[in-house]
């Protein structure tokens, strides 16, 4: 997620695999996108995917891509993302990816884009990046500015976020928790209202430290990226994440319609994104 300015398959379709840097799917497609297509010899190692969520979330948004990864025969594991500052969040992941041995697909939802950006950094096991309607920063950009100027949150922030204090929290410092008509109206916007208003009781705060402090490193310089960006998307606009995915060299994906939270109501066109990275790591 971005802080205003203010202040049962992994599908590895064709259509994925061709050299285009550029692909366009609909949600009547969808389903497409399930049909798998080999893309290992057997006996080749496996990549370990791991999953990074972002603000306002927990692991279990990645519950329907865990499910369809592990029917495919994958090891993937999602990280409880700590939502504390972008330097301590990363290094909580890249500590994590130094216990995996073997190739890793790292796939990051909004913030955790940001986190994945940073704990990347180095680690040469790392061969693909996934960015899931994500930020990806460049070195000395904050998460907090890539939202693009027509971002729900580029408003007061007093009428976006319930804030609170935090022990142990860096001077000025606060915990974030979106506000009900947010999350339901632009957070969450294609979801069931029941199913939107259940995660926004269940939100994880973040930290304005998350969201204000710069990237320290630009992974996706190195290391090949996949963006899968929702047309729907009212939190970080398609434009940044395209300009974002742009300036990575990265293969795109736009998925017309959805929201913020693609990764929960369309599991399955995510899914295949995933599965084209994974073809990828040889």
């Amino acid at each position: 997620m971005v802080f205003p300015r203010r202040g049962k398959t992994v599908a590895c379709m064709a259509v994925l695999t061709v050299a285009l840097t550029q692909v366009t799917v609909d949600a009547r497609a969808a389903s497409a996108l399930r049909d798998p297509l080999p893309c290992r010899s057997p006996g080749q190692a496996k990549p370990t995917v791991v999953l990074v969520h972002g603000a306002w979330a927990d692991t279990s948004s990645w519950n329907g891509e865990v499910d369809a990864l592990r029917q495919a025969g994958y090891a993937v594991r999602a990280l409880a993302n700590p939502l504390r500052g972008l330097t301590g969040d990363a290094q909580t992941v890249a500590d994590f990816l130094k216990t995996v041995s073997g190739p890793i697909v790292l796939v990051g939802h909004s913030y955790g884009g940001a986190v994945i950006t940073n704990a990347a950094a180095n680690l040469p096991n790392v061969k693909a990046l996934v960015y899931v309607d994500a930020a990806a920063p460049d070195v000395g950009e904050p998460n907090g500015r890539l939202s693009g100027s027509g971002s729900a949150l580029n408003k007061d922030p007093d009428t976006l976020y319930d804030q609170v204090s935090y022990a142990g929290a860096a001077e000025g410092a606060k915990d974030l928790y979106l506000k009900r008509d947010v999350f339901v109206g632009s957070f969450a916007s294609d979801l069931p209202r029941d199913t939107a208003l259940r995660l926004w009781a269940t939100q994880r705060a973040a930290s304005t430290s998350a969201f204000m402090t710069p990237s320290k490193a630009a992974a996706w310089k190195t290391i090949p990226s996949w963006f899968f960006i929702s047309t729907g998307d009212r939190i970080i606009t398609p434009d940044s994440q395209q300009a974002m995915a742009d300036r990575a060299g990265a293969k795109v994906t736009t998925f017309q319609g959805g929201s913020h939270l693609t990764l929960i109501s369309h599991p399955d066109a995510v899914t295949a994104v995933i599965g084209s990275a994974i073809c990828s790591v040889r």
